[in-house]
């Protein structure tokens, strides 16, 4: 059994038609998703990008590969290996289209990266079609050759900054952004972090609807290089023979807890991700899985339908989850913060200063409130200590169960990295 595995950085399940979205974004993946198994409560535990990466390819939580922050100087050690590299050693071909680098690049046998966006602003972006192109030749190439492959498309278009190419960047607007009478950026605008990178970009934008419907864009075209890839899957008759898996990394805050266009912050929008799997014999289409599961589950999921249930026992010892159902959440790149969820409440920890001056301790009563637009908190400290205290023993027994330090507390200088270039209006 072959597999592709396409993550879509930044997607919010929240913005796509499979999930309910009142846009078309998303006409391909919804598409597929009808042939897929939905999972409707997959948290994405630590992030941003290089933790969530990391934890997804190696089944591993933030204690065991110590990857807490973006960008930050730890590195991979050796005997955390990833999904790809052992698939290898068992006779696949991996590949991937992709440009995170660091420890995952030597995970594939082929790493086929593509330029970024080089954050002048003047340019629209057209990264998917970068990545396309490369998957259509890696597909090709994997049609000939007498193995199985592995093959990882990342997708980065819905990432900040959003500048959709024609014709999608005014899919979704069809108003003047820049009317004085719009007064919805102010605030925005008076952020002492993010002015200046967003005035790389967006600069005179006073209508906050625009900014959301260019990342709605970004999905939609996305969506549309995906297109690409599953019809050359199709044509090469792989598409019967190969497990699709479709996912975000993490999710993106778009202004509903006076946030804006990153992914900083523990909240559901940042940390629930979408994640469809499509087995070549399309069993259990349509299934809608509930339950509440974790990027920790996905490469033990993959490992024991290709047939290795050995690997995901190795990767679900390596890190047990938490006590079901909870899970334990962390981000170390532009705030400090960790967190623990519950299908019930959400308690999430300051360990700095927010940078958007919210309280130390937020709750959410996510049963009542699942948009977490009200901190209960102060009002039911007996919810705060009884979660607390359930994050610290998990905590606890974590340390003593790796020997490794806390990364959240040792690697607090990754902070340090991302601020001065926020301020100065550096995002990369």
């Amino acid at each position: 059994m072959n597999v592709l595995w396409i993550v879509i950085d930044c997607l919010r399940p929240d913005h796509l038609g499979c999930y309910g979205y009142r846009r078309n974004t998303s006409p391909h993946i919804d598409r597929l998703a009808r042939q897929c198994v939905r999972f409707n409560q997959m948290i994405s535990p630590h992030i941003p990008t290089q933790p969530a990466h990391t934890t997804l390819f190696s089944g591993h939580d933030v204690f065991d590969h110590q990857v807490v922050a973006q960008g930050g100087a730890h590195e991979l050690e050796p005997e955390v290996r990833l999904l790809p590299d052992l698939l290898r050693e068992r006779g696949y071909f991996t590949a991937a289209v992709d440009n995170i680098g660091r420890w995952i690049e030597p995970a594939f046998e082929r790493y086929e990266k593509y330029p970024r966006w080089d954050h002048q602003g003047s340019l629209p972006w057209r990264n998917g079609e970068e990545v396309t192109a490369r998957a259509v030749s890696l597909l090709g190439e994997a049609a000939v050759r007498k193995q199985p492959y592995f093959l990882f498309l990342h997708y980065w278009d819905p990432h900040t900054p959003y500048l959709p190419p024609p014709p999608f960047d005014r899919m979704f607007y069809t108003g003047d952004e820049k009317d004085p009478a719009h007064t919805s950026m102010e605030a925005v605008w008076q952020s002492p972090w993010f002015a200046n990178y967003f005035a790389e970009w967006m600069e005179g934008v006073r209508d906050i609807e625009f900014v959301k419907a260019q990342y709605d864009a970004g999905i939609a075209y996305s969506d549309a290089c995906l297109a690409h890839v599953f019809n050359r899957l199709e044509e090469l008759g792989l598409d019967d023979d190969t497990l699709i898996l479709l996912q975000a990394d993490h999710g993106e805050e778009l202004d509903e807890h006076g946030c804006w266009f990153d992914h900083h912050g523990l909240y559901d929008t940042n940390v629930q991700v979408p994640f469809l799997i499509r087995y070549p014999d399309r069993r259990d289409a349509g299934v809608v899985v509930e339950e509440m599961t974790t990027l920790l589950d996905v490469a033990p999921i993959v490992a024991e339908t290709l047939g290795f249930p050995e690997l995901a026992a190795g990767m679900r010892g390596a890190s047990p989850a938490a006590p079901t159902p909870a899970v334990y959440l962390t981000e170390c790149t532009w705030m400090r913060k960790r967190g623990w969820r519950t299908p019930e409440w959400k308690l999430i920890e300051a360990l700095e200063p927010d940078i958007y001056g919210k309280p130390s301790v937020e709750l959410f009563h996510l049963a009542s409130d699942p948009g977490e637009r009200r901190n209960c908190a102060a009002e039911r400290p007996d919810v705060v200590a009884e979660l607390a205290a359930a994050r610290d023993a998990h905590v606890t027994r974590r340390l003593a169960e790796t020997g490794r330090p806390d990364p959240l507390l040792a690697q607090a200088d990754a902070l340090r990295i991302w601020q001065p270039r926020f301020a100065a209006g550096k995002r990369g």
